[in-house]
């Protein structure tokens, strides 16, 4: 009997698993490999806050690209929301547990439909430790010592954790006052709120961060600390489409060519009272062929000088939740610097964290009671601590691509590539591991594609293998 393997049991490997269910044309086993202690959600829809809110809004959240509206039809039949106005609530930015129940609900079905079409669906709650591939057949090796054999695999790990930061003091990291995993609802309990707390990082996990020290009853200083400071943006036009640079650019045009264009839009727009979120949020169909048509060179120039300018425009906030945090800074809660964090050094528990602050151009140290890591997930796998995809890396079953941003593989297939440049046929991965061939790739819009695509994949390639034993019979 055909066996399907997928590593990860959130978003993407649900969906991996419903749509491998659906084209189902036969008997098969599908196993999802998952080490967290939830599955269906991931981290990113189990918060441990229910005022976490989804940054897109309910109209364009559906898991299914042919059928846009599956969300919020799903949405307005929940008893909270019935009767109420559908335009409003599609144009709402809802909770994220909410959408968490989503994905439960599209796993029972998946389950029933499974019966219906022959497949056995396996849930196996353990830890991939290494990958080995070879001859159309994959071992999975886990953490009890047991091996899961399939036909086919996906790697759907999603984020990695934050980095730890790079300083003198590097024995911090052991600290039980210094949280690697922004995640964890211990990261932002048991506080005394006659101490500050230190945030290292300034994006949407610093915000949710915040938030979540607040839903705890803290109520001392937030310090946040990032090289650019703070520049998140709200949402501000919900709707509104701009065009006029689609049409100016074609499969030729350079990162120079592009910067230049975007900047004569944005004046353009900017002439009528508005700001430029809408010019970027209309590259969002072409961000993928513009930077995959990108010399190695532009995408490292991007990277050194446009990567942080992107990120802010692209990933914006509820404006409620914006001007909490202004508020915040206001009333002098929230403090944030730009700047760079040299050391983080603890004595009996008292932590001093030295940093150049940018602004007064000079070292400064400040005194807290925590450390939580809001930096962002780590992508170059070589700095994992201990993992699958590691080890896979060292033995050449799979490669990263020149910018270390994830996994290199085929952007139309998202077959893996290994070490010495082929594929390896019946090897994928999807989600955020594609970052550095798609660059866009971890948003609900992008994934929900990606596994569409590669159940559609696996099933022709089953296909090509059942007529070729046919033939040879």
């Amino acid at each position: 009997m055909l066996k399907i393997a997928i590593i990860g049991g959130g978003f993407s490997g649900t969906l991996l698993s419903t749509h491998l269910v659906r084209n189902a044309a036969g008997p098969m086993e599908v196993i999802l490999i998952n080490e967290s202690d939830v599955l269906n959600t991931g981290i990113a829809y189990d918060p441990y806050s229910e005022k976490f809110l989804l940054n897109v809004i309910a109209s364009r959240m559906s898991a299914f690209p042919a059928d846009p509206d599956h969300f919020l039809n799903w949405v307005m039949l929940r008893d909270h929301f019935k009767g109420k106005e559908r335009e409003l609530i599609g144009n709402s930015y809802l909770p994220r547990k909410l959408y968490g129940e989503y994905l439960k609900d599209i796993w029972e079905e998946t389950l029933r439909q499974a019966k219906e079409n022959q497949v056995a669906v396996r849930v196996i709650n353990s830890a991939v430790v290494d990958i080995s591939h070879a001859n159309d057949s994959l071992d999975l090796i886990l953490n009890d010592g047991k091996t899961v054999q399939a036909e086919y695999g996906i790697i759907a790990s999603g984020n990695h954790l934050p980095g730890n930061p790079q300083i003198k003091s590097s024995f911090f990291k052991e600290s039980s006052n210094y949280f690697q995993n922004p995640w964890d609802r211990r990261s932002v309990s048991d506080l005394n709120s006659n101490k500050p707390v230190l945030i290292i990082g300034n994006g949407l996990t610093m915000v949710d961060t915040v938030m979540g020290l607040l839903e705890q009853g803290f109520s001392g200083q937030i310090i946040s600390i990032s090289p650019n400071g703070f520049n998140i943006l709200p949402h501000r036009h919900n709707g509104l489409a701009y065009t006029k640079l689609l049409e100016e650019i074609s499969s030729g045009t350079s990162l120079y060519q592009l910067v230049k264009l975007f900047n004569i839009h944005k004046k353009l727009v900017r002439a009528y009272g508005l700001s430029a979120e809408p010019i970027i949020d209309s590259l969002r169909p072409l961000t993928q062929k513009i930077w995959m048509n990108l010399t190695i060179r532009e995408k490292r120039v991007f990277m050194a000088r446009l990567r942080h300018l992107w990120g802010v425009a692209r990933h914006r906030i509820p404006l409620n939740i914006h001007d909490k945090l202004q508020q915040l800074r206001i009333d002098g809660q929230l403090h944030i610097y730009s700047g760079k964090i040299s050391d983080i050094v603890e004595c009996q528990g008292d932590i001093t964290a030295m940093f150049f602050d940018k602004k007064q151009q000079r070292e400064v140290q400040i005194q807290v009671s925590r450390v939580i890591n809001c930096t962002g997930p780590e992508t170059d796998l070589l700095k994992l601590e201990t993992n699958y995809l590691k080890n896979a890396l060292l033995k050449g079953v799979l490669s990263q691509d020149e910018l270390k941003l994830g996994i290199n593989a085929d952007p139309n297939t998202f077959e893996l590539i290994n070490e010495k440049g082929s594929i390896e046929s019946g090897l994928f991965t999807i989600g955020s591991n594609l970052k550095g061939v798609l660059w866009e790739s971890t948003a609900v819009s992008e994934i929900r594609v990606q596994a569409v695509q590669i159940a559609n994949r696996i099933h022709s390639l089953n296909t090509q293998k059942l007529a070729f034993k046919i033939l040879s019979s």
